[in-house]
């Protein structure tokens, strides 16, 4: 059974920067697209940024500028690195990978980023 295991968050003063760590555990897999999603208190989840295989990549405007997404195909891993964070930016930030070939949608269990103002 394949788990992902966010790493990385936390608090933050406004202008500061995180990086976001996202690893498969459990079991051997290799992934498709790979992204990060946020959801903020009282909002939908949504797409923060997202990376393809080839490398690929695709931002929200709300961070585009700020955030780069990269991706280790070896070790299945995607991050996400956050400059002039925001308070705006305060959510809980989830990973998501689409198992090559399969198609199958995996998710991890949240990781929690608050900027102070």
């Amino acid at each position: 059974q394949v788990q992902l295991v966010e790493s990385g968050g936390g608090l933050v003063q406004a202008g500061g920067s995180l990086k976001l760590s996202c690893a498969p555990s459990g079991s051997t897999v290799s992934f498709n697209a790979m992204g990060w999603y946020r959801q903020a208190p009282g909002k939908q989840r949504e797409l923060v940024a997202a990376i393809s295989r080839s490398g690929g990549t695709n931002y929200a405007d709300a961070v585009k500028g700020r955030f780069i997404i990269s991706r280790d195909n070896v070790k299945n891993t995607v991050s996400l690195r956050m400059n002039s964070l925001k308070p705006e930016d305060t959510a809980v930030y989830y990973c998501n990978a689409q198992e090559l070939f399969v198609g199958r949608d995996y998710w991890g269990q949240g990781t929690q980023v608050t900027v102070s103002s």
